[in-house]
């Protein structure tokens, strides 16, 4: 699967510790920035580009990472057609795939345990959707986005 990866700078050693893991998985992982250590930069930019990227590629998703997850959530649900969903453990990793078919994991540098983070991962990457009720309810956020009641 193509993954898209980005973090602002608090997030720069967690995303290239994932870059790795998802390689061992065997993913085509595409690091979309920060790519320099140290250096402050605007998340929401790196947020938007992932989302945009990831909407405009159907079959590919998307992991983005800041120091809580709260700012790259926020930014990346702005494009339609992105489902990011911030989950601190595996549990909320699949039910964000099961029930809300999110196409975009956001994670946090400080609140996820990195002794976690592998596990996280394959459950958000393996798990599918279920649909039924589910489907009814991803219908009508899509119809919110659209403007729609």
């Amino acid at each position: 699967m193509k993954i898209y990866i980005g973090s602002d700078h608090r997030g720069y050693d967690f995303k290239n510790k994932i870059f790795n893991l998802l390689q061992e998985m065997d993913h085509d992982v595409i690091d979309v920035g920060v790519h320099e250590k140290g250096v402050s930069c605007d998340y929401p930019q790196i947020g938007h580009k992932l989302a945009r990227l990831v909407v405009s590629d159907k079959r590919s998703r998307g992991i983005l990472i800041c120091m809580s997850g709260i700012g790259q959530t926020i930014v990346a649900n702005k494009v339609r057609g992105a489902y990011a969903a911030l989950c601190y453990n595996a549990e909320a990793a699949k039910l964000s795939r099961e029930h809300n078919n999110a196409n975009i994991l956001v994670l946090s540098g400080k609140f996820v345990k990195k002794n976690q983070l592998a596990r996280i991962l394959k459950v958000w990457l393996t798990t599918k959707f279920e649909g039924g009720r589910h489907l009814r309810r991803v219908n009508q956020i899509k119809r919110i986005e659209k403007g729609l009641k």
